[in-house]
């Protein structure tokens, strides 16, 4: 046993310092990014911001959507093989190039993307997702995934430790999605006491990433479009928004109604509910990490993304940032014990 007495950081413990800019206009910020990858032959442009892999989440209707504004889908894992080869049947050919397949590690998830790929090979990434990103198992499953599709774009996670991004990379991934425990529905906080600040993640896990030609993805603890914009900041090439981008028309999750008002379901995909629902229940062996909650219903997800985008757009211009690219070089952040006024806050 061991203390790491050295400070972590979150997005509530800091803000960021403006500096003299010569943009005039929130309108000269592009928010557009090329990405070249360490392993796959494959370049993707558009903004780097991805709607996470969950049900609630990461729908077919949220991916078509995001991709009208050039944004990243992580599709969520409990798709058919039909489900998905009529999508993209039926979906505009450009699609392809804004959305990622998601599996697991197990033999049947290897199987069910295999056959993905097959009826579908202009598909290009792929998105290996576990909630304990540190196992060998998962690691090995990384290097296997890599050797069968050498030319798709590989994103693995999570983790939050640059060791591990390291590792990651050299077995086979391209990107690395980084969080642990900061998501508004995740409650691996508190069910294990693990985790990391998720800032301070951002910063350690995208110099790590950075020195072997790799890049990280922001996964978690977003709330508002100031913390978006603080993943940049840090350091994060891609941010991955799984709150912020629930309880539209385009999410997944029950349309309820109660006393007159309209409310979609989110939760976590360690929760109660998606267990139930996709695997027949919480294991003997394991707790529930994830909470349930009813999110007010917000109508179409393009105004949040204009918001989303427009506070982006704004900071880059509080720092002289033409380009998101240039964010994280213009980005000085500086500790604070309070963010804002709230005294009119809900």
């Amino acid at each position: 046993m061991r203390i790491e007495t050295e400070l972590k950081l979150g997005f509530k413990d800091v803000m960021i310092r403006p500096k003299r800019s010569t943009l005039n206009s929130r309108a000269q910020v592009s928010l557009e990014r090329e990405f070249k990858f360490k392993h796959s032959t494959a370049t993707w442009t558009g903004v780097p911001i991805m709607a996470a892999n969950m049900d609630t989440v990461g729908t077919f209707e949220m991916a078509l959507a995001l991709a009208k504004e050039k944004l990243f889908s992580c599709i969520h894992k409990h798709y058919t093989v039909h489900q998905w080869h009529e999508f993209i049947k039926n979906a505009p050919e450009s699609i392809t190039n804004y959305i990622a397949v998601s599996t697991g590690t197990g033999t049947s998830d290897a199987k069910k993307v295999a056959e993905i790929f097959e009826q579908n090979p202009q598909l290009k990434f792929l998105c290996i997702d576990v909630a304990n990103g540190y196992s060998e198992h998962f690691v090995n499953f990384v290097k296997q995934m890599r050797k069968q599709f050498p030319d798709k774009v590989i994103i693995a996670g999570n983790v939050v430790t640059g060791e591990m991004v390291e590792e990651l990379l050299l077995e086979g991934a391209d990107i690395v999605k980084v969080g642990i425990g900061p998501g508004s529905v995740c409650t691996t906080r508190v069910k294990t006491g693990v985790g990391y600040p998720q800032l301070s993640a951002i910063i350690e896990c995208a110099d790590a990433a950075h020195g072997l030609g790799g890049h990280i993805i922001s996964d978690g603890g977003c709330t508002i479009p100031g913390d978006v914009a603080k993943a940049f900041g840090a350091g994060a090439d891609f941010v991955m928004l799984g709150g912020m981008l629930a309880g539209h028309t385009e999410s997944g999750g029950e349309l309820l109604e109660i006393k007159g008002e309209k409310y979609k379901m989110f939760y976590g995909m360690s929760s109660d509910t998606a267990m139930n629902k996709h695997v027949g229940g919480v294991a003997d062996y394991r707790a529930s990490e994830g909470k349930t909650v009813q999110v007010p219903f917000k109508g179409d997800v393009i105004e949040t993304l204009h918001d989303i985008l427009g506070g982006i757009r704004s900071t880059c211009t509080y720092v002289g940032a033409s380009k998101i690219k240039e964010l994280t070089k213009r980005t000085t952040f500086i500790r604070v014990l309070e963010q804002e006024n709230r005294i009119y806050s809900k």
